[in-house]
């Protein structure tokens, strides 16, 4: 298998165009058309995830955080560089970042399963960035012509698929001297039974659907709109909402995040609410949704990152759970292994998960406590 197929599989999942506009996803280093061999999975790139790849016989580095984020204006090598070192031994370095961020089952809702909440839905959904695709063809050909379209991506409404609607029409045309039609003769005031076809997809999707239209439609000239629609993406979005499987008090829920998420400590500020069952969560950095969660009456918030001013607004609101960037994102890598591992079908592949932690922030203890 070459990792080009294994980086199509992931894209399919989560698409690069999800992401951040500013954001730097796909290959960071290495080549796509290399023969893949063993796979490990870190949350960011450092020195010891690139030993431990090497060690393993991985030749392909998944992470979440982007290894390359601004333009390099230079390579120069020296002592210990990182970037020599993955060049030397061959290594595919790929990041998904904030297309995994926003994607379903991604890093969101990997933190939401965690905390083993139920009825789990987008927090807030990605702005308008769907299309309408309508395309006219005889009733023959509709049922080819749709298979194709599914076969992009195209007619996916949250978690159904293969999703259109038809309706039967009369079609006019009159072909010119260069025409070739395939019903009736050039030169001839022609009607024609069709169906019209819809189907809703996503914007990037485009140039694979237009060229699918252009390949399987039999018309000479097929004849087909796209509309820009300002619905919200029902696929993908920011942060997550879910039910806890039995309401709990304040304190008994501090306890059952800091339990679940393995936390040394955490911050946080106390809503008015006496008892949690609607959680809204974000991995990473989600400050920027706190008005969203209080707004769709989440009884508290479990991100990262949060400034102080944020826990005022947050005061008598919603209890509000600093629970650390990388303790609210490490948990989707579980998520990625278990696709992976899925795809490729491979004993021969083994798929690792970087042993060792790669946070960099630590809690200082008194020399006495244990």
């Amino acid at each position: 298998m070459k990792i080009g197929e294994l980086i199509k599989y992931l894209e399919d999942w989560v698409p690069k165009e999800a992401a951040w506009e500013r954001d730097n996803v796909g290959i960071q280093i290495g080549s796509r058309n290399k023969e893949l061999k063993n796979i490990l999975i870190c949350l960011e790139l450092n020195h010891n995830v690139v030993s431990e790849a090497i060690k393993k016989k991985c030749n392909f580095i998944f992470t979440h955080h982007p290894f390359i984020f601004n333009p390099l204006k230079k390579l120069e090598f020296d002592k210990d560089n990182l970037i020599e070192k993955i060049i030397i031994h061959g290594l595919t370095v790929y990041s998904a970042h904030t297309n995994l961020d926003f994607t379903k089952d991604g890093v969101s809702f990997a933190l939401a399963k965690k905390l083993n909440l139920q009825e789990i839905k987008f927090l807030q959904n990605a702005d308008s960035n769907r299309v309408k695709i309508v395309v006219f063809a005889p009733e023959e050909s509709v049922d080819l012509l749709s298979e194709k379209l599914f076969e992009t991506g195209a007619g996916i409404i949250e978690e159904y698929s293969r999703c259109s609607f038809r309706l039967k029409g009369e079609g006019t045309f009159q072909g010119g001297e260069n025409t070739n039609p395939v019903i009736g003769k050039k030169g001839a005031f022609e009607k024609a039974a069709e169906i019209r076809m819809e189907m809703i997809a996503d914007k990037w999707l485009l140039p694979k659907i237009i060229d699918a239209i252009r390949t399987y439609h039999p018309y000479e000239t097929p004849a087909y709109d796209i509309y820009p629609l300002k619905n919200e993406n029902e696929n993908f979005g920011a942060g997550c909402i879910g039910i806890l499987p039995t309401e709990m008090s304040p304190s008994d829920f501090y306890d059952y995040v800091k339990k679940s998420l393995r936390l040394e400590s955490f911050r946080y500020t106390k809503g008015n609410q006496k008892k949690i069952r609607k959680v809204a969560v974000c991995g990473g950095s989600g400050s920027e949704l706190l008005g969203r969660a209080v707004a769709s009456g989440a009884d508290a918030f479990v991100t990262a990152d949060i400034k102080y001013h944020t826990f005022h607004d947050a005061l008598d609101k919603i209890h509000l759970i600093d629970a650390g960037h990388y303790e609210t994102e490490v948990v989707v890598l579980d998520e990625v292994k278990k696709r992976i591992e899925k795809f490729i079908n491979d004993k021969k592949i083994k798929v690792y998960k970087y042993s060792r932690s790669t946070n960099p922030v630590k809690f200082y203890k008194h020399k006495g406590d244990k």
